[in-house]
């Protein structure tokens, strides 16, 4: 089998350059605003192109209750080349995913005007750093990219060469994209796997989309679950933070509503009390857990002080922490604290900068790139390496038919497993995980 890697883009990225350019090619002759009582069939006739070519343009009139409405906008592709005028062509590739280079298209904000274009050119790097591992393994990949910012008109991306013979796509990162994109994948038999949270529900009606991270709401309904599970039998003190401006009060009532439902006592206290006061909400005869209503550094930091002067004045008292995602940005802040107080973490990744896997991957994008990764969570480069090993391996071990049930093991930073939405759905990624840092200053991930 012939090995290659084609990037686009890959020169100006090698070198270290921060900006990734976009294909920017006009395919489209001019927008047409329909009027009353026209059809796809008389516009198509009137700008000399068949109804095929004009559908294909605009992706949305492919769906079957596709209605032209007066008023709209679309698009008038230039027609295609008279036979006399048409150029011999190479034909490509159309064998078995598993014996040909896989063709991955790339529709993010690929530039440096802004952080989202920042952070998904790092993403990118991180998918191109993958391709370059999965080529050891005979995975051969075709890469292109497209930067389809904030204001990009995705219609536009969509009709770009090369974007119908993707095998798959990653993006889009905006919502408002996401309606076209959508059809275009569903049409074209395209994998889309959306790397990041997005509003929306596309993934419950297209059976191509893979939605990777779920929504902060998600993320709570699980946290509650696996707290429930695991300290269903502590005494539960919740702490009010003061916080007008804190959203953790959907956890920490629901986590109030499922005790209440399974007639179970909890104690609410104030970070504002005193010591004394504060020390009521504990007890000694059974282990304490304490949640609370903020994600704020300093208001984590008030309350392990607080922690700190109750457990040194009783060393009876046994206290383990319930926090939330925002505190892995603290943790080089607060390590030793975390062990002490037996903190759980629910997330759904994960960044060990202690493993050899991480420190090498760290070592080679600074080497290939002339930089560090950005010091954010997770970290944007080994989410595109997770993503892009994970499904183009399903892809070349299990051809077109991949739905993402795989085992996971090469993760460094984000464990998949995708579940189906309904039945016409696509795939939602439902693997969760507690973050736990133990008393004996080892930590561990609990997945769900």
């Amino acid at each position: 089998m012939r090995h290659f890697l084609r990037y686009a883009l890959l020169l100006f990225l090698l070198l270290g350059g921060m900006e990734a350019s976009a294909q920017q090619g006009k395919t489209w002759k001019e927008m047409h605003k329909v009027k009353k009582k026209e059809t796809i069939y008389g516009i198509a006739k009137e700008y000399g192109l068949t109804e095929e070519e004009l559908r294909k343009a605009n992706p949305e009139m492919l769906d079957p209750n596709y209605k032209l409405r007066k008023g709209d906008y679309i698009f008038i592709p230039y027609p295609a080349a008279k036979p006399a005028e048409t150029v011999p062509v190479k034909q490509e590739d159309t064998s078995d995913i598993k014996t040909r280079a896989i063709r991955v298209g790339i529709m993010l904000p690929l530039h440096d005007v802004d952080g989202d274009g920042r952070r998904m050119v790092e993403f990118y790097r991180g998918i191109l750093m993958a391709c370059n591992d999965l080529k050891k393994e005979g995975i051969s990949t075709d890469i292109r990219a497209w930067n389809v910012n904030i204001d990009a008109d995705i219609r536009q991306t969509l009709l770009e060469k090369g974007a119908e013979q993707c095998d798959i796509i990653f993006g889009p990162l905006y919502t408002k994209q996401m309606d076209y994109i959508s059809q275009f994948v569903k049409t074209y038999g395209i994998k889309l796997v959306i790397p990041f949270s997005i509003n929306g529900n596309h993934v419950a009606s297209n059976e191509n989309i893979y939605q990777v991270y779920q929504t902060a709401e998600e993320l709570n309904q699980s946290a509650v679950e696996a707290f429930m599970d695991r300290f269903g039998d502590h005494n539960v003190v919740l702490v009010d933070c003061n916080d007008p401006n804190s959203n953790k009060g959907i956890f920490t009532s629901a986590v109030r509503k499922r005790l209440e439902e399974k007639k179970l006592t909890y104690h609410v206290t104030n970070l504002s009390n005193s010591d004394d006061t504060f020390a009521r909400a504990f007890t000694t005869d059974k282990p304490n857990v304490v949640i609370l209503n903020t994600g704020r550094s300093t208001e984590l930091t008030t309350a392990l002080g607080k922690l700190d002067a109750l457990t040194n004045a009783n060393k009876k008292i046994s206290v383990s922490l319930f926090g939330y995602n925002d505190w892995l940005l603290y943790e080089k802040y607060n390590l030793e604290r975390f062990y002490k107080y037996d903190t759980y973490i629910p997330t759904y990744y994960y960044y060990n900068a202690s493993t050899a896997r991480t420190l090498e991957l760290e070592n080679a994008y600074r080497k290939w790139f002339g930089a560090s990764m950005m010091n954010a969570l997770p970290r944007f480069a080994l989410t595109g390496y997770d993503q892009a090993t994970f499904f183009l391996r399903g892809m070349h071990t299990v051809g077109k038919g991949f739905s993402g049930n795989m085992p996971n093991k090469y993760a460094v930073q984000t464990q998949y497993k995708f579940e189906k939405v309904g039945k016409n759905g696509g795939s939602k990624n439902r693997q969760f995980m507690l973050v736990h840092y133990n008393k004996n200053k080892s930590i561990s991930s609990i997945t769900f």
